[in-house]
């Protein structure tokens, strides 16, 4: 990768008195020299910022982001989960496999998920992001189409193992799209708006399967026609993906020269720079070492293992309380809205408060409230009762999409942000391993030690979000401390501050390299 034309042109000239002031700051203070291992962001703009864009063009201009990427991220989303959960439509629709082969099944998509994850993050890293996407995208709806001419149970295994090594890229790709375009201040509410669509794609799910119910056609299974449908759709926005999505700020066709270099100075000030093509071995063991990488760990799996039960498992569940099959997938659908409500309100609440660790707390309240009421209730009879705790209990969902907005928000360093992305969804998928392997055949149709583990789960998951809530209030202070004690040993003006934080901005340094990056809760 070449400096800017500013920064070849600053080699030249001779050091000041002030720039040999600066290089003293910090030890972590990059030379421009060095920038080949700096940011791609570093193509369009210097270290310093040098373009003032006033705050009415930067809302026309988030606007126009505002109208092209979260829409295409949510397709993406909304694609990615309806092809997972098919497996859950078809489970009520004909499908050939149960029993334990069922949940062997179910376990092949989060095996693949598991097995591809790192590659795919490091192939991404390699290529532009929003074409791997797209390609994987295309691929998994020509392999989600192939389930509909699958008869065995080995079939079956293999195309869910490959369909999800092609969806592992989706959210690690996507977490990074919304840190490059977006401030630290609004990322939260972006991320809520693709995530949103795990809800959404309950109601339009549910819907559809229903409607498909009633085909009484020989021809062709129901169960079939799930699969045709949605890998049709998955073909369809894979190809938008490959053709509009933009791959980072740099590169972003879809915008004027002076608009992407605004992109860049709207989010210099928060540190978290765009991309870097290079592995940088010492970001990977800064995320490997670091104490709230393996808190994120934790929490993705203390709240996917409820995801991998619940996603394979709740039709059956309602189903279970005296439901016909039609009756189920309409019934199924109100869960759906709530979980997307709880998903905007908790994004939203993020970004107004600068929050990530609260909205889990919030979300997580309701589902340990719904799990207790689907325990208590067993075997009572009350059908309202126990549809209302079903109905509770998809409140927790939201809790993930607060965990890619705290990744996005708190980890700073091109390696390191894909690092702590893979692992969190590489822990994502093995919680919805042992997720399925939690409503075991044995206990159907109440599935009551389920019901126990998830309430458990998240109970302990509300201190564990409390304790990486602190240690990041803990690390600003810290900061803080540190900044001013600078300040003062250098003689730094207001200005100069603002000055070195600008030149750090775009070095891919970690958030703990860099002096300036400031965490949130």
């Amino acid at each position: 990768m070449q400096t800017s034309i500013q920064d070849r042109k600053s080699l030249e000239k001779k050091p000041s008195r002030d720039d040999e002031k600066d290089s003293e700051a910090y030890d972590v203070t990059v030379s421009i020299a060095e920038s080949v291992e700096g940011d791609e962001a570093l193509k369009l703009v210097g270290r310093e910022r040098t373009a003032q864009f006033s705050e009415e063009y930067n809302k026309k201009l988030r606007r126009k982001l505002d109208l092209l990427i979260p829409p295409l991220c949510a397709a993406v989303y909304f694609t990615q989960f309806l092809d997972k959960t098919s497996l859950n439509y078809a489970s009520i629709m004909g499908f050939p496999i149960t029993g334990q082969h069922y949940n062997l099944v179910s376990l092949a998509f989060y095996l693949g998920f598991l097995v591809w994850e790192f590659p795919t993050v490091y192939i991404s890293q390699k290529l532009r992001v929003a074409k791997y996407l797209g390609a994987n995208i295309i691929v998994w709806g020509a392999i989600l189409m192939c389930h509909a001419a699958a008869t065995s149970f080995g079939a079956f295994f293999a195309l869910r193992f490959l369909l999800g090594m092609c969806e592992s890229c989706v959210a690690p790709i996507l977490i990074l799209i919304i840190s490059m375009f977006y401030k630290k201040d609004e990322q939260g509410t972006r991320v809520s708006w693709f995530y949103v669509m795990v809800g959404l794609t309950q109601i339009f799910g549910g819907f559809v399967a229903y409607g498909i119910s009633f085909y009484e056609g020989r021809s062709i299974a129901p169960y079939k026609i799930i699969y045709l449908l949605l890998g049709g759709l998955a073909i369809l926005v894979g190809v938008c993906v490959v053709v509009w999505l933009p791959d980072s700020p740099v590169h972003a066709r879809v915008l004027t020269k002076e608009e992407r270099v605004a992109v860049l100075e709207r989010v210099r000030d928060d540190q978290g720079g765009t991309e870097n093509k290079h592995w940088k071995k010492d970001q990977i063991v800064e995320a490997l070492t670091d104490i709230r990488t393996w808190l994120i760990v934790i929490t993705t799996l203390m709240t996917s293992i409820p995801n991998g039960g619940l996603s394979n498992f709740s039709n059956m569940i309602i189903k279970s309380f005296g439901y016909t099959s039609k009756q189920t997938l309409i019934l199924s659908t109100p869960g759906g809205a709530i979980a997307s409500l709880t998903t905007l309100l908790c994004g939203w609440y993020s970004d107004r408060k600068n929050e990530r660790m609260l909205p889990i707390v919030f979300c997580l309240i309701p589902t340990i409230v719904g799990a207790a009421m689907l325990i208590g209730l067993n075997g009572s009879g009350n059908k309202g009762g126990l549809l209302f705790g079903t109905y509770l209990i998809g409140t927790f969902g939201s809790a993930l999409s607060s965990v890619y907005a705290y990744n996005a928000s708190n980890t700073s360093g091109h390696t390191k942000k894909n690092t702590i992305n893979a692992l969190t969804l590489a822990t994502f998928s093995v919680g919805n391993i042992i997720g399925t392997e939690i409503f075991q055949p044995k206990d159907a149709p109440a599935y009551i030690p389920g019901k126990i583990a998830i309430m458990v789960l998240l109970t302990v998951q509300l201190f564990v979000s409390f304790l990486l809530r602190w240690i990041n209030l803990r690390m600003n202070i810290k900061k803080k401390a540190k900044l001013e004690e600078e300040k003062a040993k250098h003689g730094w003006t207001d200005e100069d501050v603002q000055r070195e934080r600008e030149r750090h901005a775009f070095m891919d340094l970690t958030d703990k390299q860099n002096p300036f990056f400031v965490y949130t809760a």
